[in-house]
């Protein structure tokens, strides 16, 4: 089970949806640092549970402690580690995936993979829950970054069909990321809100869940970030944005859109704006040969919808060996990318600081 995300910045994770705690190790952060923490539980607030009627009703305050590598106000060089407690865990919930397996979840591939021996409450390892330490690391690394300006924003692009207004490639206003981030559902065009969140409420209702798709940008970089072929800025980033439980499908510029265009089309040609070659535009999204190309870096997001529904389904009892029916009780979210926007946001700061530091050590990138 690998665990560990990043080459200079590397990032562990751990825990259990219903176990005593969850947390993360992040090792590689250089000395001096200096965080603002109350920016940090901010980014943790965004995410946690029980602060939406669009979310799940479990109240976790996701309240982090610091246990190693930060002392007197500043990193020290060694491997900084935080753990999170789990409080408000209501176990008896799942006690019948045991043995029913839930559809769209990790339960029987889990089974399989360990040998029955995974905790299955929740979702056990494979949970949402263990992208909260995910998104403290990355809540870091986003500060990091804006002392180099580099920004980072994120919106509901679309739910269920309702599309929002899609980021300019060549970037926005940075008070329009600064607003998206004080809003529970993020949406460029405030009318299609409520379009949203009445169709969330909606599936809620009827015992159901919505997907949708989230855009992100990255401006701000630097051109040369990233190496071609397996460690491209591409490859990092999906790897990372697919482990995001429920991410299903990545694009980078215009992704998939590629398949209708000519080669005039596709290209972004380039010209000199104060003696510094700009893109005219960017349909690859920021990055040629697997390298940051000085454009902002965007991409698009498919999220499933929240496998766990109270409508009746067919699945089987591995105990048993037989066919039957299941609705899941417990606590869940009609919807997951009102949530999933910091954390996708957050991986993202991480991806860029880890690829930011392994450049200047191999002094690619000054």
């Amino acid at each position: 089970m690998s665990n560990t995300f990043g080459k200079t910045v590397q990032v562990t994770i751990f825990g259990e949806s219903h176990g005593t705690a969850i947390g993360a190790v992040i090792d590689g952060l250089p000395p001096g640092l200096s965080f603002d923490w109350e920016q940090v539980r901010w980014e943790m607030a965004r995410r946690a549970p029980g602060n939406s009627n669009l979310a799940t009703p479990r109240k976790e305050k996701d309240s982090f402690e610091i246990l190693s590598g930060y002392f007197n106000g500043h990193t020290t060089g060694t491997p900084l580690a935080m753990e999170i407690r789990n409080t408000n865990q209501h176990s008896k919930d799942y006690d019948i995936l045991k043995d029913h397996m839930r559809p769209g979840h990790a339960d029987y591939t889990g089974h399989v993979k360990y040998g029955g021996f995974n905790d299955y409450r929740g979702g056990g390892h494979f949970s949402g829950r263990i992208t909260a330490p995910l998104t403290f690391a990355g809540a870091l690394a986003r500060q990091v970054l804006e002392k180099d300006n580099i920004i980072i924003g994120a919106h509901a692009l679309e739910i269920h069909g309702i599309r929002d207004r899609a980021f300019d490639p060549l970037g926005e206003d940075e008070d329009l990321y600064s607003y998206l981030d004080t809003m529970k559902l993020p949406v460029i065009e405030e009318e299609k809100r409520k379009a949203m969140e009445d169709s969330i409420l909606s599936a809620q209702k009827a015992g159901d869940s919505v997907g949708g798709i989230v855009e992100c940008i990255v401006t701000g970089l630097p051109v040369g970030l990233g190496d071609p072929f397996f460690d491209s800025l591409e490859s990092e980033m999906a790897h990372m944005m697919f482990s995001v439980p429920a991410v299903k499908a990545i694009e980078f510029g215009e992704g998939f859109g590629f398949a209708s265009l000519f080669g005039a089309e596709a290209n972004d040609s380039l010209h000199y704006e104060q003696g510094r070659p700009v893109a005219l535009t960017n349909h690859n999204g920021g990055v040629l040969g697997g390298i940051s190309s000085g454009s902002p870096v965007l991409f698009r997001l498919a999220v499933k919808p929240t496998a766990s529904i109270g409508r009746r389904q067919r699945t089987i009892d591995i105990s048993k060996k037989e066919d039957t029916d299941l609705s899941i009780g417990g606590r869940h979210d009609p919807c997951i990318i009102p949530r999933a926007i910091p954390v996708i946001e957050n991986a993202a700061a991480l991806v860029i600081l880890d690829l930011l530091l392994t450049d200047r050590r191999n002094s690619y990138v000054r």
